[in-house]
């Protein structure tokens, strides 16, 4: 049986980022979410939207579902254009550019989200001096709750870096770095959904162990760190002044912590990101 594909109805309200058409090359994963917040918070009207995939049944799918222009031909969309996002396996960037490049101008903005692919090589393969900016989003951008992280490459104008925090602030935060600390964001943010689903399983597990229904320790478990988070981000109070708030002497959270402790899990957790930044450094080289 055919599965219903979803539409939106079309916009009333003016978009929030008009007079700009903004291509995605590539809609995967994180095009296809990007697309979709794009059109949830009213950035873009369909129509400042240019969207491409590999396959024609993949395009004429994504068109019916979004209302968007949807094709396979990475080179119209770029020429249709402002804002450029290429959203293709690193491997397949350069290949990418050549493909466009007929259609890039110095005034055009090329916003990558390919992994280890540095603002330098795209600004070589482009052949111009053009805004380049990479962007390192993470998983939970999928609910709007991701953190992504960009950096400028060496044309990137004030209003081009705004546009780009304006587009990823549709899937979550953002922060700007230095692309030398682009390495270490991909260990940590990029790699720290990973890291903390270990730590709900084994959080989990623990409930189960001391007598808790399954999925009633997962539910205290994921909503236990995501209240957690929640904490951190909007008191603004250290992470170590928010622990001790919870610790109470001789209490029964001393006592966890110190088993914490013991097993060495704050070292473990920072020799996952170190080697999480490491790797991303040796992809980075090649």
């Amino acid at each position: 049986m055919q599965e219903d594909i979803l539409t939106y109805d079309l916009p009333t309200a003016p978009a929030t980022l008009p007079g700009i058409t903004v291509a995605v090359l590539g809609t995967g994963k994180m095009g296809g979410i990007l697309l979709q917040a794009f059109l949830k918070n009213n950035l873009l009207h369909p129509e400042q939207i240019r969207a491409t995939v590999a396959h024609e049944d993949r395009a004429h799918a994504l068109s019916t579902q979004y209302s968007v222009e949807v094709t396979t031909d990475n080179l119209e969309a770029a020429r249709a254009a402002d804002v450029i996002l290429l959203g293709v396996k690193p491997v397949q960037v350069p290949a990418l550019i050549e493909q466009i490049r007929p259609a890039l101008t110095p005034n055009k903005l090329l916003l990558s989200f390919a992994a280890s692919v540095k603002t330098s090589a795209i600004e070589q393969a482009a052949g111009m001096d053009l805004g380049v900016i990479r962007a390192m989003p993470n998983t939970p951008a999928m609910l709007a709750a991701g953190i992504t992280a960009l950096c400028s490459g060496r044309f990137v104008t004030p209003e081009q870096l705004n546009i780009a925090q304006r587009i990823f602030s549709t899937v979550g935060r953002t922060v700007v770095v230095d692309e030398k600390h682009m390495d270490a964001v991909t260990g940590l943010s990029g790699s720290g959904p990973a890291f903390l689903y270990i730590i709900i399983e084994a959080l989990a597990e623990a409930g189960v162990n001391v007598g808790l229904p399954r999925d009633i320790a997962t539910q205290l478990a994921a909503q236990t760190t995501y209240g957690s988070a929640r904490m951190v981000l909007e008191t603004g109070y250290h992470p170590a002044l928010l622990k001790d708030a919870v610790t109470t002497p001789a209490g029964c959270t001393v006592d966890g912590i110190l088993e914490l402790e013991k097993g060495g899990l704050r070292v473990t957790l920072i020799k996952a990101v170190k080697r999480a930044t490491q790797r991303a450094r040796e992809l980075a080289a090649g």
